[in-house]
């Protein structure tokens, strides 16, 4: 079972889970440090495209909470600023337009597990707007379990 907790972030969202993954560490980096593969496993995350003007290092990401009937969507860019395999990946918004916005840094690292061939992953998400603090801790939380399996299925499909 992950275990999983908001953690206070200056006013804003930073919200952190940890999970035991059946997947080596080279298989689950090769999932979490590709944000390609994210509309594959986490709720929130409801389109990827790799940015055609970067070297495959930049995406934009459209975002799509919901709770009850208010639905929200935020489409960003972001880049790929660490990639250290196969321990840790970081992503933060980057745009182009030369206007000031709101960060977002997700943040993956990687460790052995308890297995010989699992993985310790603890995912970090800061978000340090105002719009979307009330709304994406709970549905965060309530993704976490599906996000869980459905990385854990990913990473451990890349190996077979």
């Amino acid at each position: 079972m992950p275990a999983h907790r908001p953690l206070p972030y200056h006013g804003a969202v930073h919200h952190r889970f940890t999970a035991d993954l059946e997947a080596g560490p080279g298989a689950v980096f090769a999932v979490v440090s590709d944000l390609g593969t994210y509309a594959e496993w986490l709720g929130i995350v409801q389109r990827v495209e790799v940015d055609p003007g970067s070297d495959g290092g930049a995406w934009f990401v459209t975002l799509r909470a919901q709770l009850g009937p208010l639905a929200r969507s935020k489409r960003l860019r972001m880049i790929r600023t660490v990639a250290d395999e196969p321990t840790s990946a970081r992503f933060e918004r980057a745009e182009l337009d030369g206007r000031d916005h709101a960060a977002w840094i997700l943040s993956a690292e990687l460790a052995p597990g308890r297995a010989p061939t699992s993985t310790r992953l603890t995912m970090d998400l800061s978000y340090g707007g105002r719009l979307w603090t009330s709304a994406l801790r709970p549905i965060l939380d309530a993704q976490v379990a599906t996000a869980t399996a459905k990385l854990n299925e990913l990473a451990t499909e890349s190996v077979t």
